[in-house]
């Protein structure tokens, strides 16, 4: 396994399956793209520097897997203009954590939308 990676652990009856934080990183792209009114996911300049110091901050969004199994999410989304942004967010969040509670089995996941901005889509 590579170093500075989180993973979400579930014990099974005869081993352990182990899901990395890239992982979820695919399931809340895919998840978000799905969402009606949003235009992108935000990247951030720093996003390089964090990735080079440990730090999941990805394509615009942060990933935190903690001893529980606990999954806490931040994204960075562009929403398209002239959308209600508070509505287009919970839609983010609803969709999110559906996609990873689904998928991995996590029940605990939180999400935290940023919208970063608005474009024209």
């Amino acid at each position: 396994m590579a170093e500075n990676k989180q993973y979400i652990t579930n014990v099974q009856e005869n081993g352990s399956v182990m899901i990395s934080e890239d992982v979820i990183i695919s399931i809340v792209s895919h998840a978000v793209s799905e969402v009606d009114g949003v235009v992108s996911i935000s990247s951030k300049p720093v996003a390089e520097l964090a990735d080079m110091i440990g730090k999941k901050w990805g394509k615009g969004m942060r990933i935190a897997i903690n001893d529980s199994n606990d999954v806490i999410i931040d994204v960075d989304v562009v929403i398209g203009y002239g959308q209600s942004v508070v509505a287009i967010a919970g839609a983010v969040q609803t969709a999110i954590i559906g996609a990873v509670q689904s998928m991995t089995g996590v029940e605990s996941v939180t999400v935290n939308v940023n919208v970063c901005s608005i474009a024209r889509q």
